[in-house]
């Protein structure tokens, strides 16, 4: 049974025959044929896991997103790969100067013919920067970005309404078509709930007599949920609240009906991904399982090649475990007590970060710190208290008069905005590979990284340089549908080893369908 158990996982895409009787279910390749009284099953294909809809109206061959990671990690060049691999793709424009961001964009585009548009860029909620946002999503508008996956959000702003609301036509019918999609990354029902629900009408009428949208366009926008993709986000590298997988997605789901019954939205036109820990062909077969209309992967593509992680980061990766992570202070939420999830091993950020802020939260200044306490800052800084203060206050002042000037009076808060450029520089020097400064890599990182590393381990993708997000995506979706059909044998009650939920990452050619 075994044998024939092997031929048919590793053949998804044949149709089974299930030779029925009293005592056992046998499954056999329809191909072979078979007598008696018999069921079959169809075929399963790596295109046909997740919701159909989804890649109906992004035009991709998988239900399958690319994620963007912050401050170009997730390049240009990995989008453009990512969409002709037949996924979804994200730039990770997060964090990116304006003019950074513009030239990404414009380099995507001439990396993708017109009709390959199943791609978009990163839209952080940046109300430390006043304006930043509010520039972006202009900047968006005019590249004809259609797709923003829009984090960080606690609650909605005027800039992402507008986003959505631009985009929304009368269709045949009376039907509302939207042109510009909004994918909310949440890790909470409450804030799922904002998304899942049109926009307040606080908000419409506010851009409506700012000339920012029309009338029409806000009575559309308050028909229809500011977002139809909703991407749950369970642990994961960076900003994550450690959310397990499965009882996320649940309440992401009854957050969906609720609204959906309060509002008269229909449920069904709402897309819910996950997001978080999808590293292996388990845990993607495991997402749609349960109900997800596309998986996203994030922290694992930082190893590929098209990441804009340098060679040192992505070899750090390369060697980590589940347990090689850590939390540390987030730059741009500091002084909020705000985490994001890094690696550790061969790093010393996490340990220094969090000493940067017991220090903060005990109300010190640099100056009143003790002499071999400020000694070990600047060591941490690699200069002078003063000198790291005068950069920062020159940055600062250009993105933050207000913060600015409280800092020159209040010794904590200067303290405070030294260590975030200091965090703020990790994150740099792990994309600029500065080998002098390895130890201090902020390099954002899950244990999904180390699941993945463990599965590769031993095959063609335990080798940085063949991983790319092709391969990486192909294999993870080609393993999901072998998975998928191991459980589909079982359910039946074919007999099935455990080991058949195993699978060994191959090498797909260029021209080969996953």
């Amino acid at each position: 049974m075994m044998n024939v158990c092997s031929t048919i996982i590793e053949n998804p895409r044949l149709p089974v025959s299930l030779v029925l009787s009293e005592n056992e279910v046998k499954a056999v390749a329809s191909a072979e044929g078979a007598s008696g009284g018999t069921a079959t099953l169809p075929p399963i294909y790596p295109e046909w896991l997740g919701d159909r809809a989804f890649s109906a109206t992004h035009g991709a061959r998988f239900n399958y997103v690319v994620g963007e990671m912050a401050r170009g990690i997730a390049t240009p060049r990995m989008v453009v790969e990512a969409v002709r691999a037949g996924c979804l793709g994200f730039y990770g424009s997060a964090g990116l100067s304006l003019d950074e961001i513009e030239r990404g964009l414009r380099e995507i585009k001439a990396g993708l013919s017109d009709a390959q548009n199943s791609w978009g860029a990163n839209l952080i909620h940046t109300p430390q920067q006043p304006g930043y946002e509010a520039d972006v999503v202009d900047l968006f508008l005019r590249e004809g970005v259609r797709r923003v996956s829009a984090s960080a959000y606690m609650r909605l702003s005027p800039e992402i309404v507008r986003y959505t609301a631009l985009g929304l036509q009368s269709g045949p019918n009376g039907a509302i078509i939207r042109t510009n999609h909004v994918f909310a990354k949440v890790s909470r029902a409450e804030i799922a709930e904002q998304f899942l629900a049109p926009a307040p009408e606080a908000i419409l009428n506010a851009l409506v007599v700012s000339g920012a949208i029309s009338a029409e366009q806000a009575q559309m926008a308050a028909q229809v949920p500011v977002a139809a993709e909703i991407t749950a986000e369970a642990d994961s590298g960076g900003h994550t609240d450690r959310r397990a997988a499965a009882p996320l997605f649940t309440s992401i789901c009854a957050a969906r009906d609720r609204i959906a019954s309060k509002t008269g939205i229909d449920p069904d036109t709402i897309r819910i991904g996950l997001a978080g820990g999808i590293a292996t062909p388990h845990a993607v077969a495991a997402a749609f399982s349960m109900g997800a209309a596309y998986v996203l992967t994030g922290s694992i593509n930082q190893a590929a090649v098209e990441s804009g992680l340098s060679l040192p980061g992505r070899q750090l990766l390369a060697k980590a475990s589940p347990a090689d992570v850590a939390m540390a202070p987030a730059a741009d939420m500091f002084e909020q007590g705000v985490e994001v999830q890094v690696l550790k091993r061969g790093t010393l950020f996490a340990m220094r970060g969090k000493k940067l802020f017991q220090f903060y939260r005990s109300g010190a200044a640099f100056e009143t710190l003790d002499p071999k306490d400020q000694a070990w800052v600047e060591d941490v800084l690699g200069e002078p208290f003063e000198a790291a203060w005068e950069s920062t206050r020159d940055y600062i002042r250009t993105v933050n008069p207000k913060e600015a000037a409280r800092a020159e009076a209040d010794g904590n808060k200067r303290f405070a905005l030294v260590a975030r450029r200091y965090l703020f520089s990790g994150a740099q020097l792990a994309r600029e590979g500065d080998p002098d400064r390895l130890a201090d890599y902020q390099i954002w990182c899950g244990p999904a990284q180390g699941a993945f590393n463990e599965w590769v381990a031993g095959t063609f993708l335990e080798d940085i340089s063949n991983r790319t997000v092709r391969q990486i995506a192909w294999n993870l979706m080609e393993g999901a549908a072998r998975i998928t059909r191991a459980a589909q044998l079982r359910a039946v009650g074919a007999a099935v080893p455990p080991t058949a939920f195993n699978f060994t990452p191959q090498q797909f050619v260029e021209s080969e369908a996953a």
